[in-house]
């Protein structure tokens, strides 16, 4: 029976022509829907850079503030004294 009604399809040219647009179309959304999925992992891949690059600059601020530290007690005492804590 379904063979016989693809055979109908077949032999007629409006069913023909409804399947070639159908075909079209379904290609169409198709790509329509694999940019939208592209352009969405871009995005989350875009910001989890930004979050990596705002992540590595705290690291960073926190390093160099920690080798600017006083080493010990008579160190941070000097400074304090002479104003440059």
């Amino acid at each position: 029976m379904i063979g016989a009604l693809l055979a109908g399809f077949a032999t007629n040219p409006w069913a023909r022509t409804a399947l070639r647009y159908g075909a079209i179309a379904l290609t169409v959304l198709l790509f329509l829907l694999s940019l939208r999925r592209t352009g969405e992992r871009a995005g989350r891949l875009a910001e989890r850079l930004e979050t990596l690059e705002e992540t590595n600059d705290v690291q960073r601020r926190m390093l160099d503030a920690a080798a600017r530290r006083p080493r010990d007690r008579d160190e941070l005492a000097d400074r304090l004294r002479n104003g440059r804590f």
